[in-house]
């Protein structure tokens, strides 16, 4: 069962399953939208394997039961990944985690099922680039939470971070199934379904749709390729002896590096960022633009560092280079008219 299965990085998921020959059940809001599955449908149809849509709400309890059913594998991805929310306890928090309450009440009066793989996020090891600072040479593990992100300050990274830890603890009182963790960096790469609406497809359209054209903020962020993430994911699913929390991040870098990228493949059809804004500007500006000044205090201009090297032993991941994974979301977007208003 692959909950959030029409979301950005789930689609990669099923894909991977679907072309090993597995069923794959797919609990969604709607099992009757025929336009919100076809893209799900049109890999099924090219594949070896066979869909089942499920009727399911992450926030109530009791309906992934039947989506469930006879399933021995669990890959709970389903959570909200949004930046400006008006309530962030109903919008961020409530979907993350009571949606994994539900999901794993699920799995615990659901006999057949072995394992859980859970998506959590770097943003429950890091709450603030700033954060790197206190951990051991600069880089964070699989070993730090994150500490300093609350409702008000990082609500995103405190509702993975609370979603998480809940996890854990229901993992902890039952000995049936264990629990395998996912912890990826900002995901990237094209979509099963391209038009995206995933926060990641928005920050990297920004870098071309003239958003960032005065400058790039100097946000250090990590990157990985949503298809490296979904082989990932598929890893820790069916290698036996993989356990705990898996960074997938492939590289550390930069808004600026990623437009240096795009601009060295398409010219200046696009107007990229070609300098880093001051932060004294950023910091300025930031309230105009949906954020809170002491997120850009402990974020701009500090180094974000993690150790992927676990992904690599453990689950046998293989990153692909960050500039094919860049060029190949920005086609996508390109191809899907995105930018068609967008003067050079």
């Amino acid at each position: 069962m692959v909950s959030g299965a029409t979301g950005y990085v789930a689609g990669w998921i099923v894909k991977r399953l679907l072309d090993e020959g597995l069923t794959v059940h797919a609990p969604v809001r709607n099992p009757d939208n025929i336009e919100s599955l076809k893209y799900l449908n049109a890999v099924a149809a090219k594949s070896k394997g066979q869909i089942k849509y499920f009727k399911a709400d992450l926030l109530k309890e009791g309906s992934y039961d039947e989506a469930m059913k006879d399933c021995e594998l669990v890959f709970h991805t389903a959570s909200p990944f949004i930046n400006t929310v008006k309530d962030p306890q109903k919008d961020l928090v409530d979907p993350a985690l009571i949606g994994t309450k539900n999901v794993l009440a699920s799995v615990n009066r659901t006999e057949s099922v072995k394992r859980v793989v859970l998506t959590s996020s770097c943003a429950a090891i890091i709450g603030d680039a700033i954060d790197c600072l206190a951990y051991p040479n600069g880089i964070a593990t699989e070993e730090q939470w994150n500490l300093t992100s609350t409702l008000d300050h990082q609500p995103y990274s405190y509702s993975k971070t609370v979603a998480e830890r809940a996890a854990w603890e229901i993992n902890q009182k039952q000995t049936r199934w264990d629990l395998v963790v996912i912890n990826p960096s900002l995901v990237i790469g094209p979509g099963i379904n391209p038009k995206s609406t995933s926060e990641s497809f928005n920050l990297i359209r920004q870098l071309g749709d003239g958003n960032m054209k005065m400058g790039a903020p100097e946000f250090y962020i990590g990157v990985v390729d949503v298809r490296d993430l979904a082989e990932a994911h598929y890893n820790a699913g069916f290698i036996p002896q993989a356990k705990g929390r898996h960074i997938i991040s492939a590289n550390e870098t930069s808004f600026l590096t990623l437009a240096g990228i795009l601009q060295k493949k398409y010219g200046n059809q696009y107007p990229f960022p070609t300098k880093t804004l001051p932060k004294f500007m950023v910091w300025l500006m930031a309230p105009l633009a949906g954020f809170k000044r002491r997120m850009i205090s402990r974020n701009v201009g500090y180094h974000w560092r993690v150790d992927h090297s676990k992904s690599i032993k453990e689950l046998g991941v293989r990153y692909r280079p960050v500039d094919k994974s860049i060029i190949d979301f920005f086609q996508q977007m390109i191809d899907n008219d995105v930018f068609k208003k967008v003067k050079k």
